[in-house]
């Protein structure tokens, strides 16, 4: 059960992630972080107590499983806004497969904090290394003519690669530490509610508009706040059945999901050596989940 809620992890984190590149490019990446995990929030309070209840943070536990959830909010916040400015920004087929490559560094933490590491994965761990950086390094020259495309090429890579690094942190903190303490929905609604007040933040700080425009673009954040919330409870859910490593592995294939839909949808193009990094990572994380 575990395994299989880890795929559909995968699957609905890629449908978030792929309606994700329209939203930040209609009305930017903190507004379109701050509705998605705003209306995450609303949801999850709504249901909350038909999906477990409150939890540790009315049962008498005190203050420390609020702070974990703080914690989880305050890395899932950094690591959104960097995958969200990387697909406003970047080619989603190139950053996609970079910021899904973080269980790499999830299972080196798992390992550091006494999880036994085999060969096999160790070799899976060079391989997602060694694509991320023929990835990185693979991005084609533009023709000198097309302004455009001179302007994205390369573009996204370091917020990709940022986000990667973030999210790398949380999976890892979030199966050894934060939803054990928390639990697996009450995390989720943790990192929705602390998530969105950093957006608003840095909303108001910057004085930009908080409303959204008076088209689709509505119900494109809403589904985006459904599947990304349904996606982080599904992963949360799955880590209290299956190796913290093997759960990791099977939500970043969300990376393969939004590359075939930029592929079929988007007709997006990628240079061989790209495509050969793309590969290397997933058969990096495929090695790192045996």
């Amino acid at each position: 059960m575990g395994i299989l809620l880890g795929l559909l992890t995968a699957l609905t984190w890629g449908g978030a992630d792929f309606l994700a590149r329209f939203a930040t490019r209609r009305i930017g990446t903190l507004r379109a972080m701050f509705y998605m995990q705003g209306i995450g929030f609303v949801l999850l309070t709504i249901f909350l107590p038909w999906l477990g209840g409150w939890g540790h943070l009315t049962d008498g536990s005190g203050w420390r499983p609020w702070a974990w959830g703080l914690l989880a909010g305050g890395i899932s916040a950094f690591s959104t806004l960097a995958l969200y400015r990387a697909f406003e920004i970047g080619k989603m087929s190139v950053v996609a497969p970079l910021s899904a490559s973080y269980p790499a560094l999830t299972l080196l933490l798992s390992r550091l904090s006494g999880e036994p590491l085999t060969g096999v994965r160790t070799a899976g761990i060079f391989c997602v290394l060694l694509g991320a950086i023929v990835v990185a390094r693979g991005e084609k020259a533009p023709d000198a003519g097309d302004t455009e495309a001179m302007n994205r090429s390369g573009a996204g890579i370091d917020w990709a690669i940022l986000a990667g690094i973030g999210f790398g942190f949380l999976f890892w903190l979030l199966g050894t530490q934060i939803v054990p303490r928390v639990g697996a929905t009450q995390t989720v609604w943790m990192i929705r509610l602390t998530s969105a007040a950093v957006a608003a933040i840095l909303i108001l700080a910057g004085r930009q508009p908080m409303r959204l425009p008076r088209d689709n673009t509505r119900w494109l954040v809403f589904t985006m706040g459904f599947l990304d919330t349904a996606a982080f409870i599904l992963s949360n859910r799955s880590m209290q059945m299956e190796h913290i490593a093997v759960v990791s592995v099977l939500g970043s294939l969300y990376g393969a999901v939004t590359v075939a839909f930029a592929a079929i949808f988007l007709r997006e193009r990628i240079s061989r050596w790209q495509l050969a990094g793309i590969v290397t990572i997933f058969a990096g994380i495929f090695m790192i989940s045996q």
